[in-house]
């Protein structure tokens, strides 16, 4: 099924930076999707929120 999006021709011309003459704008959406994604799992593995550090992990274990 395909659909209509809307698009102001600003966000139209930022969205075409993205991919070459060869690219239609679902390839290129797609692609900046997974860019997103793999961002997301990177900021959630990478997040220093309830995490300890080697150091404070060795006393830990050590005591």
């Amino acid at each position: 099924m395909v659909t209509t999006i809307q698009l102001s021709n600003k966000t139209k011309e930022l969205i075409t930076t993205f991919g070459t003459k060869e690219d239609t704008y679902e390839q290129i959406i797609k692609r900046m999707y997974n860019l997103a994604v793999k961002e997301q799992l990177r900021e959630f593995l990478m997040s220093p929120k309830d995490t300890v550090s080697l150091e404070e992990a060795r006393k830990i274990i050590n005591d």
